[in-house]
């Protein structure tokens, strides 16, 4: 129950501050010995997450739908069909690239240099986002999608950040800071939705008991009220671009996982 409860406060906090929930949880699991069914853990905690981001995002997800199934059946088409195929379009390429990277993630997050790396790696994505910002124009919404979709692909292994390489890469392109930040949090509702319903088939092609051990469905409210909090003190912080701070961060914590792993501390 403890761990359980720990594990859903870390999730909810980082899940929407550029610092990778998945990499704060792989190393919380490897420092505490917790790693039963640990998998199915970490899909129940992104999911319970996954509903504050509905929570939150709640009106701009109803005209995106609104709009692009409008489309179907008017010449007059509004802004969210063109918005809604770069959605789809992002977690298409979103989830070709997880997919393909599914195994190496689940090696990955037992290994504490790994997921050091990955924290080293979004460390230097974060501070490097006002260089590589300013030396942008702005990109075609197809392109933003590609390349947006590209980097939250990446972004499945432990260590590197989805929200911090989403929204860097949108900023890269050319997006505003508020659209990025949007755009970001939108396409991320597929991406978890779709990893869930992978979880679920594969239990149920596994034939084993669906019951959550105890403490589980603790762990999931924990990190749906943090991480709505988490949210709307991330949409203040993405304006304030404060970025940096979370970039030296995640270098501290990527610089001693991999000093830990390498047996050196």
């Amino acid at each position: 129950m403890l761990h359980s409860l720990i594990l859903g406060a870390v999730q909810g906090l980082c899940e929407f501050l550029p610092v990778s929930s998945s990499g704060h949880l792989a190393l919380f699991q490897i420092f505490m010995g917790f790693d039963e069914n640990m998998l199915t853990f970490d899909i129940l905690l992104h999911f319970a997450t996954l509903l504050a981001v509905v929570l939150y995002f709640w009106r701009d997800i109803l005209q995106i739908l609104s709009d692009w199934f409008g489309g179907w059946f008017s010449s007059k088409r509004r802004s969210g069909w063109s918005y809604g195929w770069a959605v789809i379009i992002a977690s298409i390429i979103t989830a070709v690239i997880g997919l393909a990277l599914k195994s190496t993630a689940e090696k990955f997050s037992e290994s504490l240099t790994l997921v050091g790396a990955g924290e080293i790696f979004t460390g230097l994505v974060l501070i490097l986002i006002p260089i590589l910002s300013s030396s942008r124009g702005n990109s075609s919404l197809l392109k933003i999608a590609i390349a947006v979709g590209i980097a939250q692909g990446i972004a499945v292994l432990p260590g590197v950040s989805r929200s911090g390489m989403s929204i860097a890469m949108g900023l890269f392109m050319g997006l505003g800071i508020t659209e990025a930040f949007r755009f970001s949090f939108l396409i991320s509702i597929p991406a978890i939705l779709g990893a869930t319903l992978l979880e679920c088939v594969k239990f149920m092609k596994s034939g084993e008991a669906v019951f959550l051990p105890e403490g589980y469905m603790a762990g999931a409210v924990i990190a749906f009220v943090l991480g709505l909090g988490a949210l709307i003190f991330m949409r203040r912080l993405v304006n304030a671009k404060n970025w940096a701070y979370f970039g030296i961060y995640c270098l501290i914590v990527g610089v001693i996982a991999v000093l830990f792993g390498a047996g050196l501390i």
